[in-house]
């Protein structure tokens, strides 16, 4: 026999050299390769010579179960699936009325060697340290600047520095708690700082996700690599901003979010139930006596930590931008009051000028006595003479960028590449450079490492492509006094002509970084055991989670701890009344449109009785506009119009305005919901609206379909909501809204329905069932009996239908006495104000020798069901006024927060 046999090096080779041979583009010339671990040099040919795989990926490769490059199609679907489960997006500040747009992911991780790890870990350690200096120094003796180690228009004159916390120490000692610092890999395979974010560094969930996504892919990859955990990282931010802030170990820390519309909300709402911190808005908070409080059912409760995703002009009307509803008004004063810990430090965004980095080696030897071990890219601020005469003439070789970004008060613009300007071009950014150099700082451009990627082609075959990358590296201060790196980050891919922005289209990778030993890499996964904690948590108060993640840190007392168990934000609770409201108010107006189209298109379409029944019930809950023909005088107008109604988005009162109304609601509360819970909503929300994407106006027989299954989807969200969610006051007031919605609807079309004398008839009998939803229940329990008493006994004095309007009622009456200890027990007199409807029997409402006639209608002959139909619509809407009083504002009496 002779066989061939391949050594598993050789067939390691192989694959690697199948691998090469796959990548459709490789890097271009003069750009490190991060598959090949080398910067490429063009062939004669012009094409990139063959090379070894860097180790990294050979290691990757290696462990691919087998599958090799024919398996990544698969990987590749499931990775957009898990996106999509997971509800993971990134809007591009998305307008109500647009779809949230999902995370962009790719494949492959970014790996990162032990080596090159230590050298970024150093470097961003040693600059976390120089920052804090220089704001240290900025916000006290500002010696840097009377020194001329600073130029003041960087420092004073920038407009991202507040004069007003000047002089003001920082809360815990320490001004900033987090930072961020793109780095970029460059030709010679160092690594290079492009930029620093102090302000509201984005990323932190996101790149969480990133791992939790790809590391399930790649199991035996991920353990072989190995890579460094994430979450003991993440704790270290926790416990130190606890350690810092004025309560210490019991402190509450809520992260303050702009809210839904917000490009990276996910983020913030993933990042609240990771951390288990309270997910606020800037109207959920309020200063008083110099103190930030929470606004909660309970009432005003302390904040003594804000982990702010807010730029700090939006943070305080009263001081910055009088604009500004993202921000809290007194905040600023109760910072300087030292009561309440910001991270970081409003203040901080003058640290972002990328001019300050040409300043940044001096400063190193002058504050630290050290020399930097991260470079950055060569950068030269205009407003020095002696660096403008130096740099002008080699603007193009030069990345044009802004000193003072994104502030309206000094001119801004995109970062733009000197090299892709013609001649004309570049003498006109000269000239606008010398009419004002204090607003442009000058960058060497540093062509970019490019990271591989799974893409798949027009022509549906998939390969490797390289795509630009820069990796987001984040520090973190710790309860010690230091500063702890995250060992991972964001890598953001960009196209093939330079780095995108996730805003716009860019994507992102996982970061893989080497552990030092398998023995470092190989305890449990703390960051999937406490992201499928998030994930669990979804259904939980904010508080509850809190609560949850204070193991790593000393127990606060029993009474703290009780305390925020029950916290329920004012705005969450508002937002959770009215996604029950419109979850019942769509699923009720459903039922209706469902009912009216089978009447129209059934034997029974030319009944009066019947007919006058849609036609009151769609006008009076305006399914139909005004002016448009009775059911009785036209029956295909009425029709059209109905249909044409479900998704009139103008329409306050149609199937789709209210469908949309839930999603909206539920956004604000999102991290209180399950990811299944909320891919239900925007499942049917799209599904709903994608219907009429076409010009053709849909057939009866379509939108019928259609209904049932939106109804199906609604049954499925009635589910989520009523055991797949914490019954907390939270819960109980979406119960409260679920339940006066469905008691006002439907004692007012039973109302309806007896006035018309239409229980009279079999078919206005069947058809007020059926709006009920009740009609299994009756045929089973009273088979052909079809008395009003029979009626009355199912659909409202019975305690065991979830239908009846008895059993509405008192569910209604026991959620509110079980919120009695709110608001100084207003909602127990407001109980007993629902009417006790299952005391009463259906001859009490209908008696049998009632001279009244189910054939006629009864508005001369009255019945005490009249009245008790209308006191249920009475109640309804006094409980609904008196919650809105009661929980959705505080509009007591309001202490200054400020002295003269």
């Amino acid at each position: 026999m002779n066989e061939s046999r391949h050594s598993p090096a050789q067939t390691l080779d192989a694959q690697a050299m199948t691998w090469l041979a796959h990548q459709a583009l490789a890097a271009p010339e003069g750009h490190w390769d991060e598959l090949r671990g080398l910067s490429l040099a063009p062939t004669p040919e012009g094409h990139a010579p063959d090379a070894q795989m860097s180790r990294a990926w050979q290691t990757f490769i290696e462990h691919l179960a087998g599958e090799g490059l024919q398996g990544l199609n698969a990987r590749m679907a499931n990775l957009q699936r898990q996106v999509r489960d997971n509800g993971i997006t990134y809007n591009v500040y998305a307008a109500a009325d647009q779809p949230q747009r999902p995370w962009s992911l790719d494949l492959f991780p970014l790996m990162v060697p032990e080596a090159n790890w230590q050298q970024i870990e150093a470097g961003v350690l040693q600059r976390m340290q120089l920052l804090e200096r220089i704001m240290a120094d900025a916000y006290g003796p500002q010696k840097l600047v009377l020194n001329g180690q600073l130029p003041a228009a960087l420092i004073q004159g920038h407009p991202a520095y507040l004069p007003a916390m000047h002089g003001v120490p920082p809360v815990g000692g320490r001004y900033l708690s987090v930072a961020a610092f793109d780095l970029a890999r460059g030709p010679d395979g160092c690594w290079w700082l492009l930029s620093q974010r102090t302000q509201a560094p984005s990323g932190l969930g996101y790149l969480l996700e990133n791992r939790l996504i790809v590391s399930r892919l790649f199991p035996q990859a991920f353990e072989a690599f190995p890579v460094q955990r994430l979450a003991e990282t993440y704790r270290t931010l926790i416990d130190g901003i606890k350690a810092r802030s004025p309560a210490g170990a019991s402190a509450h820390i809520a992260l303050l979010t702009p809210g839904p519309y917000n490009e990276t909300y996910f983020e913030h709402a993933y990042l609240a139930r990771y951390l288990g911190l309270s997910l606020v808005q800037g109207n959920d908070l309020t200063v008083r006596d110099e103190k930030l409080y929470l606004k909660t059912l309970q009432g005003l409760q302390p904040v003594h930590g804000l982990l702010r995703r807010v730029d700090d002009d939006w943070l305080d009307p009263l001081e910055l931008r009088a604009d500004s509803t993202l921000g809290v008004p007194g905040l600023l004063q109760a910072v300087r009051s030292g009561n309440v810990l910001v991270a970081n430090t409003p203040g901080s965004g003058f640290l972002e000028s990328n001019a300050l980095l040409g300043f940044m080696p001096a400063l190193a030897r002058d504050l630290l006595g050290q020399e930097l071990q991260l470079p950055a890219i060569p950068s030269w601020w205009c407003g020095e003479a002696a660096a403008l005469q130096d740099v002008l003439p080699r603007i193009s070789q030069c990345v044009i960028k802004p000193t003072y970004p994104y502030n309206t008060d000094r001119h801004s613009f995109e970062p733009v590449l000197g090299h892709q300007l013609s001649r004309r071009e570049q003498d006109e950014w000269a000239g606008r450079i010398l009419r004002d150099p204090d607003a442009y700082t000058l960058q060497s451009w540093l062509p970019l490492s490019h990271q591989p990627t799974w893409q798949a082609r027009v022509d549906g075959q998939a390969a490797i492509e390289s795509r630009p990358v820069v990796l987001r590296v984040f520090a973190v201060a710790d309860a010690q006094g230091g500063w702890q790196v995250l060992p991972g980050g964001l890598a953001r891919l960009g196209t093939r002509e330079g780095i995108a922005s996730m805003q716009r289209g860019g994507s992102s990778a996982d970061v893989w970084v080497q552990a030092a030993s398998a023995e470092a890499a190989t305890a449990p996964k703390p960051e999937q055991a406490m992201a499928s904690q998030a994930q669990s948590s979804m259904s939980q108060t904010p508080s509850q989670s809190q609560s949850q993640s204070q193991s790593a840190s000393p127990a606060p007392s029993a009474s703290v701890l009780a305390q925020r168990q029950r916290l329920v934000t004012s705005r969450a609770a508002e937002n959770l009344f009215w996604m029950g409201r419109y979850t019942e108010r769509t699923e009720n107006t459903l039922r209706l449109v469902r009912l009216s189209l089978e009447i129209l298109n059934s034997e029974n379409q030319n009944q009066p009785l019947l007919l006058n029944f849609i036609t009151a019930m769609a006008t009076r809950h305006g399914l139909v506009r005004p002016g448009v023909p009775a059911a009785a005088l036209s029956h295909r107008v009425f029709e059209r119009s109905l249909i044409a109604g479900l998704w009139d988005k103008q329409l306050a009162t149609s199937v789709g305005f209210n469908l949309r109304s839930v999603r909206l609601a539920a956004s604000s509360v999102r991290e209180r919901l399950s990811p299944e819970h909320w891919r239900l909503l925007e499942q049917a929300e799209s599904r709903f609206f994608n219907s009429v994407a076409s010009d053709n106006a849909p057939d009866t027989v379509e939108v019928q379909g259609l209904l049932a299954e939106t109804s199906q989807m609604l049954a499925a969200l009635t589910g989520a909501q009523t055991d797949r969610m914490t019954r907390d006051d939270g819960w109980r007031l979406l119960s409260i809204g679920r339940h006066i919605e469905r008691l006002e609807f439907l004692s007012n079309a039973l109302s309806i329905a007896v006035q018309g004398g239409l229980i009279g008839e079999q078919a206005g009998f069947d058809a007020v069932l059926d709006l009920f939803d009740s009609t299994i229940s009756f045929h089973a329990q009273y088979q052909q009996s079809r008395t009003p008493q029979a009626l009355l006994d199912l659909l409202v004095t019975n305690p065991d239908n979830p239908r009846a309007l008895g059993w509405v009622a008192h569910t209604l009456r026991s959620r509110l006495l079980r919120m009695g200890q709110l608001a100084d027990g207003a909602t127990v007199p407001l109980a007993e104000q629902v009417p006790r409807l299952v005391d009463l029997t259906p001859e009490a409402l209908w008696p049998l020798d009632s001279r009244a006639d189910a054939h006629l209608p009864s508005s001369l002959q009255p019945l005490p069901l009249h009245a008790a139909l209308s006191d249920c619509q009475t109640a309804a809407r006094h409980v609904s006024d008196q919650l809105c009083g009661l929980f959705f504002t505080h509009s007591g009496d309001a202490r200054f927060s400020f002295g003269a």
